[in-house]
């Protein structure tokens, strides 16, 4: 027997089906062996030139790409569940779509990832990088200098790490300050300040933030999970005026700052309260924490909202799961006080009956900002010095699948239906 010969045989009793079907179905719904993943195989399958249609709604917003034996044997690899689809097959499910409230999305272009993270950080002090680690889906990190430079132009979509951006080094300062590691951030921030122009380290950031935002305006789109969110728009919202205490920046906090405050500058937030005492963990009144510690973990537990897949793609895409109820999570800043998010803004996912929202998504200029409440989604109370969370047990987590959304969200347009 010829060794080609040989070789197909091989190939057809590995991947069955595959040589003779029309499409791969990747479902995302409870039968898949791994979720997170899968969203690094349809990024996979953008690198390789492939085009991938995300079907929104259709078993837990499943993956369709042409039947390749490169594509089969890249998923078998990867431990992620496929299977074989026919002609007939596909025309039955593109007719449910059709039919029910589910839509199919075009993935064309793998989108230039970027996050936003201290040089000194590591992949396992952040949820995002965690889960593109995992996925196996290449990142660029960028700081303040490559942000200030316009590097951000590079990139389609950008992560925020879970930074301080009004420059209180996390509030960590009643418990840490005496603490090596803090004491090196302060060293190392102030350096960088220095180096960039900047008398403080607020400054700095929030030269930052206002690059950022012009990032987003210009089309660029924006995710941040925890306080990388809040202490974002706050520094927005504080240009002009200092809102630290003389510990972090060695003078005063401004008198007035509280009604000096612009909260048009801000993406999300508007109307809220400043805590400003250093001694206390804490931004502002944006934060529910204290509602989570009030509920408990065994009472914890968010829900995504459905949306029209045909008329809202945008919510319809960042909230794609096998589950629509998720365990929540804590972190410095657990989720959004209701009240105090601006009225254009979606909500994609609350506390039910607590108006604490965990998950946001909204619009600035040609861009998109989405925000999302909590550390980590495995780890329901993460503290400092705990050890990183191994993915591989949490491989169908359904937490994680919301930050994997949004990777995959600046790849795609709503495709045109056959006539």
């Amino acid at each position: 027997m010829k060794l080609k010969s040989v070789v197909l045989i091989l190939v057809i009793c590995l991947l069955p089906g595959v040589v003779f079907a029309d499409k791969m179905l990747v479902f995302m719904d409870l039968s898949q062996t791994d979720h997170l993943r899968a969203y690094g195989l349809a990024y996979w399958c953008l690198e390789q030139g492939f085009n991938v249609e995300w079907l929104l709604n259709y078993r837990g917003g499943s993956f369709l790409v042409d039947a390749a034996e490169l594509i089969a044997r890249k998923a078998t690899i990867m431990g992620v569940a496929f299977e074989a689809v026919g002609p007939g097959r596909a025309a039955d499910i593109y007719r449910t779509i059709e039919e029910e409230n589910m839509e199919v999305v075009l993935l064309e272009k793998a989108p230039a990832i970027a996050v936003y993270a201290p040089p000194d950080r590591e992949p396992w002090d952040d949820a995002v990088r965690l889960a593109l680690e995992y996925a196996e889906i290449p990142h660029t990190i960028v700081y303040d200098e490559e942000v200030l430079a316009g590097d951000l132009d590079e990139s389609d979509w950008l992560h925020l790490h879970h930074e301080d951006f009004t420059g209180q080094y996390g509030k960590f300062f009643a418990t840490y300050r005496n603490a090596d590691w803090y004491q090196q951030r302060v060293k190392t921030s102030e350096a960088m300040a220095a180096k960039l122009g900047y008398g403080k380290v607020t400054d700095l950031k929030k030269a930052v933030a206002r690059k950022i935002k012009d990032y987003v305006a210009r089309g660029g789109f924006l995710f941040s999970m925890c306080s990388g969110a809040d202490s974002y728009d706050i520094a927005l919202t504080a240009q002009g005026v200092d809102i630290v205490a003389d510990v972090f920046d060695g003078d005063p906090i401004e008198a007035g700052y509280q009604e000096r405050l612009d909260y048009s500058n801000s993406l999300c937030f508007t109307g809220f309260t400043l805590i400003t005492n250093p001694l206390v963990y804490e931004y502002s009144n944006i934060d529910t924490t204290p509602k989570a510690s009030r509920r408990g973990q065994a009472n914890d537990y968010f829900t995504l909202f459905e949306f029209s897949a045909k008329h809202d793609p945008i919510p319809t895409m960042l909230t794609q799961n096998h589950v629509s109820v998720i365990k929540g999570f804590m972190g410095q800043t657990t989720g959004f006080e209701k009240r105090l998010i601006k009225r254009d803004v979606v909500l994609l996912a609350e506390t039910e009956g607590h108006d604490d929202v965990k998950y946001l998504n909204g619009t600035y200029g040609k861009g998109t900002f989405t925000f999302y409440g909590g550390h980590d989604p495995e780890d329901y109370q993460h503290m400092v010095g705990d050890p990183p969370t191994d993915l591989a047990l949490y491989k169908n987590s359904p937490g994680y699948r919301l930050i994997l959304n949004n990777i995959l969200f600046p790849a795609a347009r709503k495709k045109e239906q056959k006539t």
